[in-house]
C-alpha cells in the first residue's frame, strides 16, 4: 500500500492541506477559508472552532483528492500562522476567547509602557525581537488580564496558552499533548533563543505564569499521534512543526547560511538563513530560530511586511475593483505605470524596519486621470518597495549582496509583482515549481521526523525552479522611484 506525509498549513485566511508521496509529488492541496473577525478599528481575532473545522474540512477534501484512505497516511506536519495566541481550558479544549491574530494592535499601549521603563534591550538581546504588538507575549497578558478567572486558572496550571500549532497538536492528539517548537516559541517574547529554552525573567516581566506555557521539543519529532480525528486512523505520528515563514525557508531548501527567500502571503516575509549562532540585526530586524533538528539550532533573520496579499484583498473586497485576487494582474497590466499613484500598505501598521504600530495606509499622487487601474498596479509597487526596504536592511547587516531570492505564495504567482520585485532589488528572483513551500516545509519536517525521508539532501534534491526574473530598470530609474516611495512612508 501506498504512504503518504500530509501537511496542514494553517494560515491567517484559511487552511491549506496538501498529501505529498514519497517522491515528494504533491497529490492533492485543497484550502478551506474562514471568517476573520473585527471587533475594534486595529483588533483582529479569529474563532478556534473556525480555524479547526477549517482544517478538518480541508483535511477530508485533500483525502478525497488524493483518493487516498487516511490509513495510508504515515505522518503529519504542521506549519501555522505564529504569533496568533489561543487561551484554552486544558482539560475540555474549550477557548476561553477569540485567539488573537497576529496583526492585530491592541497591546500598543502595554509594549509602549515597556518600552519606556527601558526594558526594550533586554527583550532584543534573549528574544531577538522589539517590543511590538506583533509577538503573542503581550496578547497572551492581555487575555490574562481581561478574561472573568483566567489569571488564577492559569498559574494552577488549569489553561493552555498556545500559538495555533500547540493549538492543533493539542486536538489532533485527543486533547493529550500541549507542545511547541523553538521556531514559534521564538515568536513569544518568552525564549530565549541562545538557549532555546523559556525565560523566566521576561516571563515575569510580562505577567506569564510558566504553568501555561507549553512543552518545548524539536521541529522534526514524534509529538504525539492521532485520536478520534474524522478522516484518520488513531495513532498517525504528528512528526514535524514550524512556524510558517520558517517552514517556507524550510521547504525552499534554504540550508546553508545565505540562502533567502520571501513568502508573499498576507503579509510579505523575507528570511535568511544565518546558521548556527542567533546573530543581531543594526535595523531593527528580527532574529529568529529557523529549525531545531535534533540538538542543532538554525537561526535566521527576518523582515515582516504586515501586508501583502492582504491589501489586494482590500481592493477586491473593500472596494470591489475585481472578483478574485488573480484579476489584479490584467487589471494592473492595462497601465504601463502607476500614473504616480503611490500606495503605502500599512493599513495595520509599519513592520520592520520601521515598527511604527501608529502607521496607516496611504494613497498619494491621485489625479483626475488616476484609475482602477492606476491603483492595482500602485498595490502590486507597494507590496514590492515593502520588501526592498526589507531586503535592503538585511543585505547590510550580513555584509554582502544576494545573488539569488527565492520566493513562494499565492502572489509570487504574479508575474507582474515579481518582475518589478527583480528590477527593485537589482536581483533575480527565483519562482519554484510549488508554490506551496510553506506546507511542503511542515511535510518535509515531519517526513524527517518519522525517516520517510532521510535527510535534507533528499529534500534539496527535490526542489525545482519553474521561471527566473531578472532585472530590466537602470539604477538612476529605481533610485527616483525608491526617493518617492520613501516620502510617501513618511507621511504614512
Amino acid at each position: 500500500m501506498a504512504e503518504y506525509v500530509l501537511s496542514i498549513d494553517q494560515g491567517t485566511t484559511g487552511s491549506t492541506v496538501v498529501v505529498l508521496d514519497r517522491s515528494l509529488t504533491i497529490r492533492a492541496k485543497v484550502n478551506c477559508e474562514y471568517p476573520q473577525i473585527y471587533p475594534r478599528p486595529g483588533w483582529v481575532e479569529h474563532d478556534p472552532a473556525a480555524i479547526w473545522g477549517s482544517v478538518l474540512a480541508a483535511l477530508g477534501e485533500a483525502l478525497a483528492a488524493a483518493g487516498i484512505a487516511g490509513s495510508q497516511i504515515v505522518a503529519i506536519g504542521i506549519t501555522n500562522q505564529r504569533e496568533t495566541t489561543l487561551l484554552w481550558d486544558r482539560r475540555t479544549g474549550e477557548p476561553l476567547h477569540n485567539a488573537i491574530v497576529w496583526q492585530d494592535r491592541r497591546t500598543a499601549e502595554h509594549c509602549a509602557a515597556l518600552k519606556a521603563a527601558g526594558r526594550e534591550e533586554l527583550f532584543r538581546r534573549r528574544t531577538g525581537l522589539v517590543l511590538d504588538p506583533y509577538f503573542s507575549g503581550t496578547k497572551l497578558r492581555w487575555l490574562l488580564d481581561h478574561v472573568d478567572g483566567a489569571r488564577p486558572r492559569a498559574e494552577r496550571g488549569e489553561l493552555c496558552f498556545g500559538t495555533v500549532d500547540s493549538y492543533l497538536v493539542y486536538r489532533l492528539t485527543g486533547k493529550k499533548q500541549h507542545v511547541t517548537d523553538p521556531s514559534n516559541a521564538s515568536r513569544t517574547l518568552l525564549l530565549d533563543i541562545g538557549q532555546c529554552a523559556w525565560d523566566g525573567e521576561l516571563a515575569e516581566l510580562l505577567g506569564v505564569p510558566l504553568a501555561v506555557l507549553p512543552e518545548l521539543r524539536s521541529s522534526a519529532e514524534v509529538y504525539g499521534r492521532t485520536h478520534d480525528v474524522p478522516g484518520l486512523r488513531d495513532g498517525i505520528p504528528i512528526a514535524g512543526m514550524a512556524g510558517d515563514q520558517q517552514a517556507a525557508l524550510f521547504g525552499q531548501a534554504c540550508f546553508s547560511p545565505g540562502d533567502a527567500k520571501c513568502t508573499y502571503g498576507t503579509g510579505a516575509f523575507v528570511l535568511q538563513n544565518i546558521g548556527g549562532e542567533p546573530v543581531p540585526s543594526r535595523h531593527r530586524l528580527l532574529t529568529t530560530v529557523a529549525w531545531k533538528l535534533g540538538d542543532e539550532v538554525t537561526y535566521a533573520l527576518e523582515g515582516s511586511a504586515f501586508i501583502a496579499g492582504a491589501a489586494v484583498q482590500w481592493l477586491r473586497d473593500g472596494l470591489g475593483l475585481f472578483r478574485s485576487s488573480a484579476e489584479i494582474e490584467a487589471l494592473a497590466s492595462s497601465v504601463p505605470d502607476a500614473g504616480g499613484v503611490i500606495f503605502v500598505p500599512a493599513l495595520v501598521g509599519l513592520g520592520a524596519p520601521h515598527w511604527r504600530a501608529e502607521a496607516r495606509g496611504l494613497v498619494c499622487g491621485i489625479t483626475r486621470g488616476t484609475t482602477a487601474a492606476h491603483l492595482a498596479r500602485a498595490t502590486l509597487e507597494g507590496i514590492a518597495f515593502s520588501v526592498y526596504e526589507l531586503l535592503e536592511a538585511m543585505q547590510d547587516d550580513a555584509g554582502t549582496r544576494l545573488s539569488l531570492l527565492r520566493v513562494d505564495g499565492g502572489a509570487a504567482a504574479n508575474d507582474l509583482l515579481m518582475g518589478f520585485q527583480a528590477d527593485l532589488l537589482g536581483t533575480a528572483i527565483s519562482r519554484p515549481r510549488h508554490l506551496e513551500t510553506t506546507a511542503m516545509g511542515a511535510a518535509f519536517l515531519a517526513g524527517l521526523g518519522v525517516g520517510f525521508w532521510s535527510d535534507k539532501a533528499e529534500v534539496a534534491a527535490a526542489w525545482e525552479e519553474e521561471r527566473r526574473f531578472l532585472p530590466r530598470l537602470d539604477e538612476a530609474e529605481v533610485g527616483r522611484l525608491v526617493a518617492a516611495w520613501r516620502a510617501a512612508v513618511a507621511r504614512a
